[in-house]
């Protein structure tokens, strides 16, 4: 036998004992989790929230993006400042569609002067965006309520579990804003969300008309204790939310914001994504 046909012939064995391998396994699956041939078209996109970077630099972050394949990118103010030129934001714009990537929204920007509400509009017109996620305080509402009117933007309040007593979970930001402006809504921050003793599946059902942003991560526990970890060993039910993403019919950003290991995050963020993937595609 030639090395080449040795080569074919070990290949070929292997396929086939992982096949025998595997049938087994795939008799026992669940029938839902089965490899389907067509997977369902999802509505929603794959997005990075920004601030998952905030140690590392723009070009890091945009290589990063490209090698996962995520396209989209909420912007954080440590990767365009505020107070950029016309230039630099030219220059940003430019770096990023060599990767591949565009900017969709910025934030989140904390607000706790009507000046500073006034910056972040005028910023985001100037980025080119027309989303902010954004922290008031409550009350600011009122302005910001004049100010997406004015600018025809939509904000999207970000919620921080029970670290923060403002914006604590999705029931207090749709209190705070369900007699406002159709287009002041919320950032879901799932894993927040649970950790103010919510359940995030439920929250998007209730709550979706308002919904403009989601940032997923996964968490140790539904309490202040529960802390960022990697994705599918935590508490969030993630095919229970991605069923509930296509029968609200979601079609924005569901924003991956990894807060473990903050300064060496890569392995934790391709598993984050590739596990999300995986859910979107198995369920």
């Amino acid at each position: 036998m030639t090395k080449q046909n040795r080569r074919t012939f070990f290949k070929r064995g292997l396929a086939g004992a992982a096949m025998i391998g595997a049938a087994p396994l795939l008799k026992a699956m669940p029938e839902e989790m089965k490899p389907k041939a067509a997977y369902k078209a999802n509505p929603f996109f794959i997005g990075m929230a920004g601030y998952t970077f905030v140690n590392f630099d723009l070009e890091t972050t945009l290589r990063t993006m490209q090698r996962l394949d995520v396209r989209f990118l909420c912007i954080k103010d440590f990767h365009l400042p505020f107070d950029s030129t016309v230039e630099q934001i030219q220059a940003f714009h430019e770096k990023c569609a060599e990767f591949n990537v565009k900017g969709y929204a910025v934030g989140p920007i904390y607000m706790k002067s009507e000046a500073e509400v006034d910056r972040a509009f005028a910023y985001a017109k100037r980025v080119g965006v027309t989303m902010i996620v954004g922290v008031p305080n409550y009350d600011l509402l009122p302005y910001v309520d004049k100010k997406v009117k004015e600018y025809d933007f939509r904000l999207a309040i970000h919620l921080h579990g029970p670290d923060i007593a403002t914006y604590p979970d999705a029931k207090d930001v749709w209190e705070h804003t369900k007699g406002l402006d159709r287009r002041l809504g919320m950032c879901l921050d799932i894993g927040h969300d649970l950790r103010n003793g919510c359940d995030p599946v439920e929250d998007l059902k209730k709550y979706h008309s308002r919904v403009f942003d989601i940032h997923i991560k996964d968490v140790t526990d539904s309490s202040k204790a529960g802390r960022a970890i990697e994705f599918g060993r935590g508490k969030i039910d993630f095919p229970a939310f991605v069923k509930a993403l296509r029968a609200v019919k979601y079609s924005g950003s569901c924003s991956l914001e990894y807060e473990k290991d903050m300064k060496d995050p890569f392995i934790g963020i391709a598993e984050a994504i590739g596990y999300f993937r995986a859910v979107c595609n198995y369920v």
